[in-house]
């Protein structure tokens, strides 16, 4: 298969730049790309009753990095990226996106779904072309867009094609392309690759890294895959088990770059692992 073309996340608007470079000045630190703060997060359950997702939670994900989160199943790891899209709102605490309190949906903003969040009705073309289409770009604008997105990611013969005759590692091509095309700046990721098989999903994570890394745009992925957020990311974070808060923080120190099916092998990955695994144990066997 072609690599993804290393071309993707934008450049930050001169709005966002402005911004940033008042804050640098005001504080000496740059601005955080996400942050929350503090955040806890209630929902009422159809009987009346207050379920806690989140309690309590802080990250801080800088510009260009590349967070993992993990914890226990159910335990509110996704919660966190609604909250950061602005699907959700915080019962307590605060979320902010380069460095503004997030009110409604952030066009700066791209998503991966654990699920294809395709048109079936529509071709791949289509499908690709419809974020465009959908901010203001006329038609053929597009659909130009959408074919060299489509050879980006190694598509360019499934132009025509149906998400129903696509295996599923050329669906989440199809999904990756949704996003890019849309040159977000942070891009959150709910388990986009759990439902594949082992060797398509290394694939799609080398690829990953390969369209991440050409302009080092701000991620946050959630998965149940211990290695795949080590291998992944530059910092993982452990939620504990259900009302989820934050447990623990690990850098990753592993040299960039990284290939998937190497990188797991090498001893300071396993001991990274180990380290990691014995912490988030514990929370796996209290859920």
């Amino acid at each position: 298969m072609n690599a993804i073309n290393q071309q993707a996340f934008a450049p930050a608007s001169s709005t966002a730049a402005t911004a940033t470079s008042a804050t640098t000045a005001t504080t000496g630190q740059p601005t955080p790309a996400i942050e929350l703060r503090n955040v806890t997060c209630r929902f009422i359950t159809a009987d009346g009753r207050a379920t806690v997702a989140l309690r309590d939670f802080s990250m801080s994900v800088a510009r260009g990095e590349f967070v993992a989160v993990v914890g226990p199943t159910g335990c509110g790891k996704s919660t966190t990226l609604s909250l950061i899209t602005g699907l959700l709102k915080p019962t307590m605490g605060e979320v902010r996106v380069m460095g503004q309190p997030v009110n409604g949906i952030d066009p700066r903003i791209g998503f991966v779904f654990q699920n294809d969040a395709v048109f079936p009705w529509r071709s791949v073309r289509e499908n690709v072309a419809a974020g465009p289409m959908f901010r203001g770009k006329p038609k053929a604008q597009a659909h130009e867009l959408a074919d060299e997105w489509i050879r980006r990611v190694g598509l360019d013969k499934f132009g025509d094609h149906y998400p129903h005759q696509l295996s599923g590692g050329m669906r989440k091509r199809v999904a990756l392309a949704q996003t890019f095309i849309n040159s977000p700046e942070i891009l959150l990721m709910d388990e986009p690759f759990s439902a594949l098989d082992m060797q398509t999903r290394t694939l799609m994570q080398d690829e990953l890294l390969q369209l991440w890394s050409a302009h080092s745009g701000s991620v946050v992925f959630v998965t149940h895959d211990l290695e795949e957020a080590i291998a992944l990311a530059d910092k993982v974070y452990v939620l504990t088990a259900r009302p989820a808060t934050l447990k623990s923080v690990y850098p990753i120190d592993l040299p960039r770059p990284r290939v998937m099916e190497e990188v797991r092998y090498e001893q300071r990955f396993i001991d990274i692992s180990r380290k990691i695994w014995s912490d988030l144990r514990e929370e796996v066997h209290i859920a």
